[in-house]
């Protein structure tokens, strides 16, 4: 099985930028071969990482739900299974699925369960599986079947952010997510992180380290280009990078 890590948060906080940063860091130490797994329904790792999605896992999903019939001779495990195959965004140093938006009306727990059962079996030919989720962790619940070996649940520098954070890990709990490793790193610092510490020791998460806010990360926003490609001396880029250095598996 690979080595899975999943990255958590509320929108804005730059938990895709600091998967992008991640799988940078993965690339670039040529660790293995990755995976990424776009689980937010606001889908937007593979612009990210600079690469076009030809077809989300849930809009697959619908056609097994649609009237029309499946082609000629394929079961609805052999259609998932040849889905799930055509929906990787593929290059040379990562290939990437994205979940998409969740379904409609009407009952999906077989095409989910299929979804599930072909995804580990996908995953466990990658080295790394890194996973971009939502604040709530519904596919991490209901379609990845994976323990996961270390989670960073991101927040940016504010009471709220931190607040939040901390009911990603009471959401983990709930769906038993069993991850062996839970980091916090807190996003967008600009200033003295001493106000924030009584909220951060209140969630009961291990602080690893920060990023600051950078305004390169906004300018490549702001112009599309993928945020993988930020130069090496971004304000960013160094405290991620300084923050996975402190983990082997990363090095």
């Amino acid at each position: 099985m690979p080595f899975t890590v999943a990255v958590a948060g509320k929108g804005g906080t730059g938990k895709t930028t600091f998967a992008a940063m991640l799988i940078r860091r993965l690339i670039e130490k040529k660790t293995g071969s990755i995976l990424a797994l776009d689980a937010d329904p606001n889908s937007n790792l593979n612009e990210a990482l600079g690469l076009a999605v030809p077809l989300t896992i849930a809009d697959f999903i619908e056609e097994t739900k649609a009237a029309k019939p499946l082609p000629a001779g394929m079961t609805k495990n052999q259609f998932i299974e040849y889905k799930l195959q055509t929906a990787i965004a593929a290059s040379e140093r990562v290939d990437l699925l994205a979940m998409g938006t969740p379904e409609g009306s009407g009952c999906y727990c077989y095409p989910n369960d299929l979804v599930r059962q072909h995804l580990t079996n996908l995953s466990s030919d990658y080295d790394y599986l890194v996973m971009d989720n939502e604040a709530g962790l519904e596919h991490l619940s209901r379609r990845i079947a994976v323990d996961v070996d270390i989670m960073f649940v991101i927040s940016d520098a504010s009471a709220r952010g931190i607040r939040s954070a901390g009911r990603v890990r009471e959401i983990m709990e709930g769906v038993k997510t069993n991850a062996k490793r839970v980091f916090l790193i807190v996003t967008k610092v600009n200033g003295d992180l001493a106000p924030l510490m009584p909220e951060i020791e209140k969630t009961g998460l291990e602080l690893i380290g920060t990023i600051p806010l950078d305004q390169m990360v906004a300018q490549y926003d702001m112009e599309g280009k993928p945020l993988a490609e930020l130069p090496a001396d971004s304000p960013a880029v160094v405290a991620t990078q300084a923050i996975l250095d402190k983990i082997p598996q990363f090095n």
